[in-house]
């Protein structure tokens, strides 16, 4: 099984004391899945964050696409046909990022692949 790291641009709006970036400016994203250390999880890091990461369940990512869901720190949900929303919670505030539907479903792809990846000896 192999990591799956993926760039993603995406539109960030925050309402942090001191915000990531220029909201009205496209920023990477990094979406990162290990099935080795955690095969339920992905993890979404923003730019600026202070290292900050969001881990929570890939079924949370996929079900937000079709419909609103989760609770909590990461909430996700679709917004109108090409584009998508995660809110992410932390103690400095809350950030809502706006990803291009696609790229996200192209992860989750990648990320049921690597799951299932033959082990070579």
């Amino acid at each position: 099984m192999s990591v799956v790291e993926q760039y993603a641009r995406a539109h960030i709006v925050t309402d942090a004391a001191v915000p990531l970036t220029d909201e009205l400016e496209s920023i990477p994203v990094t979406l990162r899945y290990d099935p080795e250390h955690d095969p339920r999880l992905v993890r979404i890091a923003l730019p600026g964050a202070g290292g900050r990461e969001w881990a929570f369940d890939r079924r949370l990512l996929e079900e937000g696409l079709r419909a609103p869901a989760g609770s909590g720190e990461v909430r996700v949900w679709p917004c109108g046909r090409v584009q998508a929303i995660v809110e992410l919670h932390s103690a400095q505030g809350v950030s809502v990022v706006q990803f291009e539907r696609q790229a996200l479903l192209r992860f989750l792809r990648r990320t049921y692949t690597a799951a299932v990846e033959p082990v070579t000896h």
